[in-house]
Formats: structure tokens, C-alpha cells, sequence
């Protein structure tokens, strides 16, 4: 079984968890708290509005590119922003400079395992393409850009948060073939909907924005105030994954099937639409910064293709076998992707010779329960235990020996535990076991447990029969201890278990935490 997923559910029980890893979240930008407190007052002023953004000269030019762009198609020029706001409006204005300094905070340097560059050049592509979709229904509105364009914001926080895990998200999927929020929910317990909607409400953006992000996947569940918008952001994704994505052909008859069936539109300037999205896009992605690399109208694909085709010399069959021969080839790359990856979280998170987890892993799943601990007051045991006269048997035996007294003993604990336990090498000769939900009487009997089927255990070794014991130390958090810290907790049960050792070893010992 993949260790993350193994071992990360049980911590991450909801999205508020998720939220809560401030180390690796991004936070608002300043110009973005200042824009989104002075909006929240009853008494703003858009001259107050304007006078934010003007302190920033950088973000004010952009703002005055975008106003004087083909987005827009002013009928005159403005060169600053109070000429802008009554063109524009007020709200317009906070939503074009929020769409700035949040995606400006949420890019980071592309990394092996997530490009942000491409992220954000499919959310920008969406946010043009909901624009122009809004019009074309009559349900224009100046949120849609910014809402289409944070709608998969939940992506970049759950790969922020937990990388390993994303990174099977996006393997199953492309395995499986399931939508990527199914996935989520398998791997994960929620999507990328929720959490986007979740943290945008915590940045303090308003509902009118944070609904639509809520349902955009599943539009026909949303609320009736938001469902129009929900199903434009529906659109705008499926447009953008036919310039940015795989499976163009299915997205576009998705997009033809909604707007006839929701909005009563047999459109025949579909093409039209599509073509201009292309050129609207290239415009604005120059203007957030991010590389365009000259995005094709959805015409000029349709032709280049259509030549390409005329000069391929092979029936219908012969293309069949290729493309059903191109697939398994596409399918077996990806379960081998997914095997090596697998074996490599093995490498990374997993002691070598007994299989169990490592020190290193063992310190961020004991950080992970503690705060889940603390958070939802549940009691957490720990059980240290370490196996006695390690050195003599060593010595006498030799270290071959010595590895089978170790799996020997990791064999006895994995036996004893619950699948929610977690099983650690702490070290050397000493093991640790994380036990969640459980209290101090329940780990006494586990450590009990462990303790008498080892000495029970014999190695045989040249013919000779080894016995072996475990000095065993236990402690316990409750709800309580509100000063205990994490460390102090497994200094605790490592005091005891020296304990059971200058008590004559072969025993149990409890430190109680002071709380």
C-alpha cells in the first residue's frame, strides 16, 4: 500500500486541516488585504479604491493595459485610474486588480512535479473564455473574470500542502480516466472545488465569487443564485482544455451540448467564439507576464488539421489499429509511472530492512497527529520500545543475526497493532508506535501485548534458539495538557522506556505528562 495514503488520511480529515499548514500557503498580498478591507466598509469611497491601487505604480499601468485593451474595447483611451473608474466601475476595477495581486502571490517556480506557468495559462485562457461566454448568454458580470480565474485555485493549495499525494491524484486520473475531483475526493475526502471556495472565503473574497468556485464541477447542484455562473465557469474550463488540454474533440461537443441545452443556443458562431478567446488570451497572459507561446485560433487548428489529414494515406482500419496500439502503449507508460513512483515514496518514507517507517517520516506523522490531537481534543498514546542487550547479541551472533532479531520484532508489533497505529524504526534497536484516539489504559495494553509475544519469540540461529525482550515505555496526551508540547511528549515515553531498562529491562513503564 502507498504510504501516503496509507498514512495521511487519518490527519487530514478536512479541508480546515489542509488550511492550517501555513507553512507552505500562500498569504494575501498587501494590496490585497488593503482592497478587500476598504471594500468590506459600508462608507468606501472608489476615490479611497482608486488611492490603493495608485500606491502601487506597477500595479496601476497594468490595470490601465487591461482598460485600454480589446477585453474591454473602450471607446477612448484612459490614463489613469480615475478616468477609469467611471468607465469601468468601481467594482470592476477591485476585480481586475484582485485578479493582479492574487495570482502575482500564488506563482511559484515551476517545479519537476507542477508547472505553474501552464496552471495559470489555462486559468487566465478560462477567465477570457467566461467573459466572452457571459456575453454571449446575457449574464455578464464583473466577477467572472476573477471567479473563472481562481475557480482552480484548490489545485495549487492541495499540491502546496501535500505534494506526494497530488502527484497520485494526477496518476490515477490519467490511469483511471476519471474527472480529476473524483480522484480528489478518493485520495483526498474532498476536491479542489472546496478547498478553492474555502480559501478564497478565508483570503476574504465574497460569495459571489467563492459559490460559483464551489460548484464549478458539478454546476446542476449549485444554488439558483449561482448556478448560471457555476455553468459559465463550467464552460470557460472546457474551453480552455481544448487549447490547453488532451481531449479537445469531447470538450467541444460539451460546450456545444451546454449552450443549446441551458441556454437555448444552437450557435452557429461557435468558431467565432473559439477563435476569439485565442486572441483575447494572447493579449491578457502578456499582460499577467505569463508566455503565450502564440495560442492558435480554434480555426486555424481545425485547418491545419484538416491538411494534415488529407495527406495521410491510410484507411480507416489501419488508423483504428494505431490509435488502439497508441493507447496500451499510453496505458502501460502510466501504471509503470505509477509503479516506479510507488516505489520510490517506498525508498523515501520506509526503513529499508524491516519495511516499517522511518525516523524521518515518524517526526511529521507524530507532528501530524499531535495537532490533530490538539485541534479536536482527542486523547494520543505513544509506545517507545527497544530491544534488550541488542549490542551482546550482536556481538555474539553477528550482524545477520542481529537483523533478524530486527524484523523479528517489527514483525511481533505490525501483528499486535491497528491498521490506524502507526509503526516506526525510531532508530537502531528501537521502535515506536503512534497510536491514535487511544488512551493511556489502551496503550498499556498494547505495549503489554507486544512485550510478552516477543520474549515468547524465539530466533533460531546455527541450530541454536536466541531469546529475546523489549524494555517498553509508554505515555499519553490528553486534551488537557494545553502547554505539552510534541517533543516533550516523545522525550516522555523515551524516559520511561529507560525506565523499564534500569528496572531490570524485559517490562513496561508509564510517564504520565504533566498537564
Amino acid at each position: 500500500m502507498n504510504p501516503v495514503a496509507q498514512c495521511s488520511a487519518p490527519f487530514t480529515a478536512t479541508i480546515e486541516d489542509l488550511l492550517k499548514d501555513t507553512v507552505r500557503l500562500p498569504s494575501p498580498p498587501a494590496v490585497a488585504v488593503k482592497i478587500l478591507n476598504t471594500v468590506k466598509k459600508e462608507d468606501f469611497s472608489f476615490s479611497e479604491l482608486a488611492s490603493i491601487i495608485q500606491s502601487d505604480p506597477a500595479l496601476t499601468a497594468r490595470i490601465l493595459q487591461v482598460a485600454n485593451s480589446s477585453f474591454y474595447a473602450l471607446p477612448n483611451k484612459v490614463g489613469s485610474i480615475e478616468k477609469a473608474l467611471p468607465v469601468l466601475g468601481g467594482n470592476a476595477l477591485k476585480n481586475i486588480a484582485l485578479s493582479f495581486v492574487i495570482s502575482g502571490g500564488m506563482k511559484r517556480k515551476t517545479e519537476d512535479n507542477f508547472d505553474f506557468d501552464f496552471f495559470w495559462k489555462r486559468s487566465i485562457t478560462a477567465a477570457v473564455a467566461a467573459n466572452l461566454v457571459a456575453s454571449l448568454v446575457n449574464h455578464r458580470s464583473d466577477d467572472t473574470f476573477i471567479t473563472s480565474l481562481l475557480q482552480d485555485t484548490g489545485v495549487v493549495i492541495m499540491y502546496l500542502c501535500r505534494p506526494d499525494d497530488y502527484l497520485m491524484v494526477r496518476q490515477d486520473k490519467q490511469i483511471s480516466g476519471l474527472p480529476i475531483e473524483i480522484v480528489e475526493r478518493q485520495v483526498f475526502g474532498f476536491d479542489h472545488q472546496e478547498v478553492g471556495a474555502e480559501f478564497m472565503k478565508h483570503w476574504g473574497l465574497p460569495e459571489s465569487i467563492t459559490l460559483p468556485i464551489r460548484y464549478h464541477h458539478r454546476n446542476g447542484e449549485a444554488p439558483n443564485n449561482c448556478r448560471i455562473q457555476a455553468t459559465i465557469l463550467r464552460l470557460s474550463d472546457w474551453i480552455s482544455s481544448i487549447y490547453h488540454g488532451s481531449r479537445g474533440t469531447e470538450r467541444l461537443r460539451s460546450v456545444k451540448s451546454t449552450l443549446q441545452q441551458d441556454f437555448g443556443l444552437d450557435h452557429p458562431d461557435l468558431e467565432a467564439l473559439l477563435d476569439a478567446v485565442a486572441h483575447k488570451s494572447v493579449e491578457i497572459l502578456s499582460l499577467f507576464e505569463v508566455e503565450s507561446c502564440t495560442m492558435k485560433p480554434y480555426s486555424q487548428i481545425l485547418q491545419e488539421a484538416n491538411q494534415e489529414l488529407s495527406s495521410l494515406n491510410l484507411s480507416y482500419e489501419m488508423l483504428m489499429i494505431e490509435l488502439k496500439q497508441a493507447k496500451e502503449k499510453a496505458e502501460k507508460l502510466a501504471l509503470d509511472l505509477k509503479e516506479a513512483n510507488s516505489q520510490l515514496r517506498k525508498l523515501v518514507f520506509r526503513d529499508s530492512l524491516t519495511g516499517l517507517f522511518n525516523h524521518r517520516y515518524f517526526q511529521e506523522l507524530m507532528e501530524q497527529e499531535f495537532s490533530r490531537s490538539q485541534r479536536y481534543k482527542r486523547q494520543l498514546s505513544l509506545v517507545m520500545l527497544d530491544i534488550d542487550r541488542f549490542k551482546k547479541i550482536n556481538d555474539s551472533h553477528g550482524h545477520p543475526t542481529g537483523d533478524l532479531v530486527l524484523n523479528a520484532v517489527s514483525s511481533v508489533i505490525k501483528g499486535q497493532t491497528r491498521d490506524s497505529d502507526i509503526v516506526a524504526r525510531y532508530g537502531g534497536e528501537e521502535f515506536a508506535i503512534i497510536l491514535p484516539e487511544t488512551d493511556r489504559n489502551g496503550a498499556l495494553v498494547l505495549a503489554e501485548r507486544c512485550r510478552r509475544v516477543v520474549e515468547q519469540t524465539d530466533i533460531r540461529t546455527d541450530g541454536r534458539a536466541i531469546k529475546i525482550t523489549v524494555s517498553v515505555g509508554v505515555t499519553t496526551y490528553g486534551p488537557e495538557m494545553i502547554q505539552i508540547t510534541k517533543s516533550e511528549m516523545i522525550d516522555a515515553a523515551d524516559k520511561a522506556l529507560y525506565n523499564s531498562k534500569r528496572g531490570g529491562r524485559n517490562r513496561v513503564s508509564v510517564l504520565k505528562l504533566a498537564p
